[in-house]
């Protein structure tokens, strides 16, 4: 019974703060604009360790972010 309780309450939480504009799960690693910066000095020829150094992204998520015809590359939105 309690847990039908919490889930009702949970439940009711997620809808308010989606009511209210607030974003629900889990925060963003990497907002869109560092990955856009990235894509930049891609196309311009850097290496991705000097793309990581310059953005703080580590190397193996340049490599899943910046991957061709991946849809997590475009800073439109959430990867998912």
């Amino acid at each position: 019974m309690e847990r039908t309780f919490t889930a009702e309450r949970a439940a009711h939480a997620r809808t308010v703060a989606s009511a209210a504009g607030r974003r629900i799960g889990r925060p963003v690693a990497h907002p869109a604009d560092e990955i856009e910066s990235a894509n930049l000095l891609k196309q311009r020829g850097s290496s991705l360790g000097r793309i990581a150094a310059k953005t703080g992204i580590p190397k193996t998520s340049l490599h899943r972010y910046l991957a061709e015809g991946n849809p997590a590359a475009t800073p439109s939105g959430d990867p998912r």
